[in-house]
């Protein structure tokens, strides 16, 4: 009997598993329809979710059936979806762009990034190292170590939660952290006991913090953490993908806590029209915002205020903390700050360049703290120019033949460029703003949490 099943299996060897596939083979074939061996001519990328793809021939049928078409056509209805809402624009100049798609094609990716620094001269290479470690020194002076642990999160720090919560010693470390730095800036304050947390719910239309809204927020663990130590009373979730062994569970076991995730991208979510959000201040959080999502979220929270405010719509931000990452991915159209890197001499396509360097950050050994590193010389000796000129590949010669930690030092300084930008752009919005190492390079190398709040009776 056992023989016969195995028999009508797909003869996919799974290594991970040690057993072939359990799914049945299609019809005159040994495999199934996931392993069935393909071609690079007949398979291209669903238009609805490139994460998988689709038989050329049978698009079209596919495209009506979709897993994600009901959960688009669902989100299209909903008046907090506004396609593209805060994208941004290739030009500055241009008219703000409102219910217009982003096109894929709009992205340059990390080879093309790569592709025009290679296709540099030498001359014009060194140019753009020099102009770099100029706007670093110009602007980036101020990058302060600020690793808190407050005390509000000892019972997580100790690993005193419920055992069910994924509990990882790094990752705490960081949540806690972005935590400390809230509460040490004003913008966050520990609630003890049931007569604090009445004084928040009261104050929620004066000076109280009743809502949070995690961008990016993944399983939701940060947000736990935040609704554990600090007493928070409202939570709004922001995560385009589908996750399993979410927080959400722990979260709606909270009696005193109201829950409610918007599967949304952040680019095409108009933050003013969540019904249940209007009217109530609130902390912006997100933990590794990957790439343009973190200028997606400034745009989100910040772009469109003065719109709503003049509708009578009192929904605005207390203040904020988000833990930059993956610099590398950002993109000239999404950037918040063009304006302010345009008048630092820094053009679109250097833009590009200094967004792919910032993937060198990691090249270095993070096992120890490499807060120092952007003291270190950052062009090597055994490296001169005219050991390349003869070189056809000379640009690609040099960036393979620098030390781990010469190129991590370029990939740092790049970070921050990005990130100063971020920051100048929230001072024009009127928030007083830090950007701090928030932990040790040896906990993470993406290491740089930008906060900000409002001043004054907001």
């Amino acid at each position: 009997m056992k023989t016969k099943l195995m028999e009508n299996r797909c003869k996919f060897w799974v290594p991970k598993k040690s057993r072939f596939c359990a799914n049945s083979p299609l019809q005159n074939s040994l495999f199934c329809g996931n392993h069935t061996p393909r071609t690079n001519n007949q398979w291209i990328p669903c238009p609805i979710d490139p994460s998988h793809s689709v038989l050329q021939e049978n698009l079209g049928s596919h495209l009506r059936r979709c897993p994600l078409v009901k959960q688009v056509q669902s989100l299209s209805t909903q008046p907090f979806y506004q396609k593209g809402v805060n994208a941004g624009k290739e030009d500055e100049q241009e008219e703000p762009e409102t219910g217009i798609p982003t096109s894929g094609f709009d992205i340059v990716t990390s080879e093309m990034k790569r592709n025009a620094v290679y296709s540099l001269n030498i001359s014009e290479f060194f140019e753009m190292i020099g102009k770099i470690e100029s706007v670093h020194a110009q602007i980036c002076n101020d990058i302060k170590d600020s690793y808190k642990i407050p005390e509000a999160c000892g019972v997580w720090i100790k690993g005193e939660v419920d055992r069910n919560v994924p509990f990882q010693e790094k990752h705490v470390a960081q949540q806690a952290s972005m935590l400390g730095n809230l509460e040490e800036f004003g913008v966050l304050e520990r609630i003890d006991g049931k007569e604090n947390c009445e004084v928040v719910e009261r104050a929620e239309n004066s000076n109280g913090v009743p809502a949070v809204v995690e961008f990016g927020a993944g399983r939701g663990y940060l947000t736990q953490m935040l609704a554990d130590c600090y007493g928070i009373r409202r939570v709004f979730l922001v995560e385009r993908k589908a996750y399993k062994l979410k927080a959400d569970r722990s979260l709606r076991q909270k009696e005193s806590l109201i829950l409610e995730r918007l599967r949304i991208d952040i680019e095409d979510l108009n933050l003013n029209a969540v019904e249940s959000l209007q009217r109530l201040p609130y902390i912006a959080i997100g933990k590794h915002l990957c790439g343009p999502a973190t200028d997606l979220t400034l745009r989100c929270c910040l772009a469109n205020e003065r719109s709503a405010e003049q509708c009578g719509v009192n929904c605005y931000l207390r203040g904020l903390a988000i833990a930059t990452c993956c610099h590398h991915l950002c993109q000239w159209k999404h950037y918040i700050n063009k304006k302010y890197l345009t008048s630092l001499g820094i053009s679109k396509e250097e833009f590009h360049a200094i967004t792919w360097f910032t993937s060198w950050a990691v090249d270095a050994d993070h096992g120890s703290d490499l807060s120092d590193v952007i003291d270190f010389k950052l062009r090597p000796e055994s490296i001169e120019r005219e050991e390349c000129n003869g070189d056809a590949n000379g640009v690609e010669a040099i960036a393979k033949n620098m030390k781990a930690i010469e190129r991590a030092k370029l990939g740092f300084m790049c970070k921050q460029i990005i990130d100063m930008g971020r920051l100048m752009w929230l001072k024009e919005h009127g928030l007083q703003t830090q950007l701090v190492k928030y932990v040790p390079s040896s906990i993470s190398p993406e290491n740089h949490l930008l906060i900000a709040r409002h001043l004054g009776g907001r």
